[in-house]
């Protein structure tokens, strides 16, 4: 591995571990084996590599790569169904107690938002990447030809519900909303938006 990979893997344990205010990059060095200056060269700043190694941590815990993410279509789930989507939020709810870390991370960004300006500007920006992986888990649709308009409705939707589930899943587990109920209360929306 190189300083640029180094760095990454690093700031992602420094990241769970101390999480985004209270990392320094002195800590991201140590944990990395690195100098300093390999973090403005490589990433620009502190900040930005620390937005990189968070936003690969997400990805990671959603599910939008490896495994998690080919096994979301599995057999018996055409794209865009309601099985599929029953599945794919099974996935991601079956990786939360793994991944507890991670969400506690995000919950940190999102609360600590306004002491973390320069940081926030950058994952606004990387939101639409989100959208778009989820847009692809639930839609089938490879992500590099997914049409806008699906990430910024669908994808949306589905980070909004990601966020629901996860504030739920930290609070109390036990009593998060399942995938199973997720989408039978989506079935039983769709019942009476269509008179049915």
């Amino acid at each position: 591995m190189g300083h640029r990979e180094d760095l990454l893997e690093g700031a992602k344990r420094c990241l769970l571990e101390k999480g985004f205010v209270r990392t320094t990059a002195r800590d991201v060095v140590k944990e990395s084996g690195t100098n300093l200056a390999s973090i403005g060269y490589h990433y620009g700043s502190k900040d930005a590599l620390l937005v990189e190694a968070f936003i690969a941590l997400v990805e990671r815990a959603d599910g939008f790569e490896g495994p998690a993410a080919q096994e979301a279509g599995a057999e018996g789930a055409t794209d865009g169904s309601l099985e599929r989507f029953e599945q794919v939020w099974a996935n991601i709810l079956r990786g939360f107690p793994e991944t507890r870390s991670i969400w506690m991370l995000t919950f940190e960004v999102i609360t600590q938002g306004e002491r973390l300006a320069g940081v926030r500007d950058l994952l606004v920006k990387a939101q639409g990447e989100g959208r778009s992986g989820l847009a692809a888990l639930f839609t089938g649709i490879e992500e590099s030809v997914i049409p806008p308009d699906v990430v910024e409705t669908e994808g949306r939707f589905y980070t909004t519900l990601l966020n629901g589930l996860m504030v739920q899943w930290l609070f109390d587990p036990e009593s998060a909303t399942t995938a199973e109920q997720l989408t039978e209360g989506l079935r039983r929306v769709m019942g009476r938006l269509s008179g049915a």
